[in-house]
């Protein structure tokens, strides 16, 4: 770490460590590798000649493994048949600064350190940061944030120093997904392709390090958004997760829920029901977008697929009537008229939006219907005139058949571009009886999106981009100008397999894969939206999470796509839509979850779905 861009230890959105330079017999090592171990630790080594009489090969091996809970081991590793005695120098700094100001190209200037136990220690008007060394340091010299030591290692040996970073009063972190009480299920795939099982074992992976406990209530457990720049809870991308992953079991879709239930907006108020959530950037076309509008819209749409994917009864009607509050919010919200307008004066009225209220609207009917509640026929009345009014209104007309808007205004002007928003008009819900909703599109529009998400402007070979490429303002790496988003990405597919657009479906599908391979399967946020050419890899972006929470639950959603699984554990069945074009030959799941039990299931180089392990009782739908 050289303290530069944005380099660092991070703890509860402050940097702690910025710098931690080393320096061997007056050297830096020489970097031969930086990857990522596993989610919650980068392996860095280098090497080094100790004397010029060695002849070209190394005789020092310098191994440095970092954790994501605070500690730094470096390892010496001597390849020569005498003993080494080696001076060993640490440059350590940090700037205390904020996340915000970081990701802006806005911290400060380093902090002065004082000698502090067995290391230094910062300290700044807004927190106070320790290092501790052990073995301890021989010299720490303040003024020059340098620790120091003099390692003997014997013929072939190993000497080790660790660091341990710590801010004042914060106790040593521990990963939830450690536990034995984890809510996902460990599920293995198997196939043709060897990067379907490593993809699935690293999204899993992932996801463990990214749990996180309610702290007043132990028992529930949510998904961080992501690392280094979100470890908190994001509601909206908490619950987009927790739905992705719902074939790993209804454990963390429950969490979430009740989690997001205790910070309900109550009493009376036009924001009664509400789930609260933070602006989130739209892109160059659209003003911020309210995230505590989609995740009020999803709250009710996940405990539906949850009690279909087999969340026990009484757990669903414990969290009824907070759905409930969130679907009363809805219908007061849009009263007499047909739109879910932004919230606040003069609000556009989003594309996603109206996909999103649309999905809760019917899943939260069909919720509301199996629970004995009332209700449900009016929100079905409202989604018919919604699905009326939105093919008329939100379809822009060219000459290649024309688009879905991105947004209309109160005056009735559209905004026309063409990103990846659009397919949440492809992501309509599951209802009963392996049936999926209606969606917002009519058959003929629906295969001009099709159409348009599989053409090079959105398809850049490594998934789909947030913007179109010919489209004002396109910047591959815009967070939604341009860059490819897994979590989009992944919608696409499943909603494009599910309309029966295989073709569009599974090039998208092999781009993500063929980029997870370059990511070693672990996938980022986002990535650069160029384009794939012969030779070519995905360019990192540079401010993007990982491991990040939509992303590792978009790999699962990637790959259990190719099965299809819709259950029913009410009725008692589960009917199987696989893409029948086997994209990527014969796949194989084993310990995923449907009705409580472990389900396993394969899909044949043919299309062809067999069950081989279900709860008993569940039977195959049609």
């Amino acid at each position: 770490m050289t303290g530069r861009g944005l380099e660092g230890f991070y703890r509860g959105g402050r940097r702690v460590l910025s710098r931690c330079e080393i320096r061997v017999a007056g050297r830096e090592p020489l970097a031969v590798q930086a990857r990522m171990a596993s989610a919650d630790r980068a392996r860095f080594v280098g090497t080094l000649r100790t004397s010029p009489q060695t002849g070209p090969d190394p005789d020092v091996i310098v191994e440095r493994n970092r954790f994501a809970d605070g500690t730094e081991r470096i390892t010496l590793h001597s390849a020569v048949p005498r003993p080494l005695r080696l001076p060993v120098e640490l440059v350590l700094a940090t700037d205390l600064a904020d996340l915000g100001a970081i990701a802006s190209g806005n911290a400060g200037p380093e902090l002065s350190a004082t000698v502090h136990g067995s290391g230094l220690r910062w300290s700044c008007a807004t927190g106070n940061t320790s290092v501790a060394a052990e073995p301890p340091p021989a010299d720490a010299v303040a003024s020059a944030g340098l620790l120091r030591w003099e390692l003997d290692l014997p013929p072939g040996g190993s000497r080790t120093v660790e660091l341990r970073v710590r801010s004042d009063g914060a106790g040593p972190l521990r990963a939830v997904g450690r536990a034995a009480t984890s809510p996902l299920a460990a599920a293995c795939a198997e196939g043709d392709d060897p990067r379907v099982p490593a993809l699935l074992r690293t999204s899993i992976e992932d996801l463990q390090a990214l749990l996180l406990r309610d702290s007043a209530n132990p028992a529930d457990t949510h998904l961080a958004a992501g690392a280094p720049w979100r470890c908190g809870l994001a509601p909206a991308e908490a619950l987009v997760a927790a739905r992705m992953v719902l074939p790993l079991g209804t454990g963390l879709a429950a969490g979430t829920l009740r989690i997001l239930a205790r910070t309900q907006l109550t009493g009376p108020g036009a924001q009664a029901g509400m789930i609260p959530g933070p602006r989130r950037d739209a892109g160059p076309h659209l003003p911020p977008h309210c995230t505590a509008t989609e995740a009020t819209l999803l709250f009710p749409a996940l405990l539906a697929e949850a009690r279909r994917w087999g969340l026990p009864e009484q757990e669903t009607e414990a969290l009824l009537p907070a759905a409930e509050r969130c679907l009363d919010w809805l219908r007061n919200t849009v009263g007499d008229g047909t739109y879910l307008r932004d919230p606040n004066p003069g609000g556009l009225v989003r594309c996603e939006t109206q996909a999103h209220a649309h999905r809760a609207a019917l899943l939260g009917a069909d919720l509301l219907d199996a629970c004995g509640r009332t209700g449900g026929a009016a929100l079905r009345q409202w989604a018919q005139s919604l699905r009326t009014a939105f093919r008329k209104d939100f379809w822009v007309e060219d000459r290649g058949g024309g688009r879905p808007a991105a947004a209309r205004a109160q005056d009735g002007s559209v905004v026309p571009h063409l990103g990846a928003a659009a397919v949440h008009l492809l992501d309509t819900g599951l209802l009963g009886g392996g049936e999926l909703a209606p969606g917002l599109l009519d058959k003929v529009r629906t295969e001009n999106l099709a159409r348009l998400l599989g053409s090079p402007v959105m398809d850049s070979g490594w998934g789909l981009r947030g913007l179109g490429a010919k489209e004002p303002g396109f910047n591959p790496f815009g967070h939604r100008a341009g860059a490819v988003r897994i979590q989009e990405t992944a919608l696409a597919v499943a909603g494009l397999a599910a309309a029966g657009y295989e073709k569009e479906a599974s090039s998208l599908l092999r781009g993500v894969i063929a980029a997870a391979e370059t990511f070693t399967h672990r996938l980022p946020e986002m990535y650069a939206g160029e384009q794939r050419m012969e030779g070519s890899a995905p360019l990192p972006h540079p401010a993007a999470c990982r491991p990040a929470a939509t992303a590792a639950a978009g790999g699962v959603l990637l790959l259990t796509t190719l099965v299809g699984i819709r259950p029913d554990a009410p009725a008692g069945t589960v009917t199987l839509r696989p893409v029948r074009g086997a994209p990527l030959g014969e796949v194989g799941f084993t310990g995923l979850r449907v009705a409580g039990a472990p389900f396993s299931v394969r899909v044949s180089r043919l299309g062809l779905a067999m069950v081989e392990e279900a709860a008993d009782g569940l039977q195959l739908g049609v």
